[in-house]
């Protein structure tokens, strides 16, 4: 199996605190509720919100995707880091087996912060993954965090 490791930074003036709780700690309230048109819903199948919980995120119809289900393996509140990993769903494909990825969110001098995501797909046997095919992926992550930053700054009491 081949791991291939991307990262990417998301630059935020929200501190990074209620960046932290709208992405991570409270995702499954706030983003069906921001992107309906995109996430049906988030089920918690097993777990509490902590490590070792289950999710299964359902897409809204029309998505080329219908769920997808992620492990959390590591929430730190304190240091603001945040490792899951995608073990289900159709986004995976045929060549991978699963995605893990690392949040962490970084304070900037001017209150805001840096949010760094590493993404580490593990590739069946010797199937390879390039950038372009998660290209896609990469841009939707870009994209709901534009969503959240948006939503935060519009609601300055929302997560303070």
């Amino acid at each position: 199996m081949g791991v291939t490791t991307l990262t990417h930074e998301y630059c935020s003036s929200v501190s990074p605190p209620r960046f932290f709780k709208a992405l991570i700690t409270d995702s499954s309230n706030l983003l069906p509720k921001l992107l309906p048109q995109f996430i049906k819903d988030v089920t918690i199948i097993q777990g509490d919100g902590e490590a070792g919980t289950i999710e299964q995120v359902n897409f809204a119809q029309g998505s080329p995707f219908k769920y997808l289900k992620h492990r959390i393996d590591v929430v730190d509140n304190e240091k603001l880091v945040c490792k899951y990993t995608m073990i289900e769903g159709d986004s995976l494909g045929e060549k991978l087996e699963s995605i893990v990825y690392e949040v962490n969110f970084e304070a900037t001098g001017d209150g805001g912060c840096i949010c760094k995501m590493t993404s580490n797909y593990n590739a069946i046997g010797e199937a390879q993954v390039n950038e372009e095919e998660v290209k896609e992926g990469r841009e939707s992550s870009t994209g709901i965090c534009r969503v959240v930053e948006a939503y935060l700054l519009e609601n300055p009491q929302i997560y303070a």
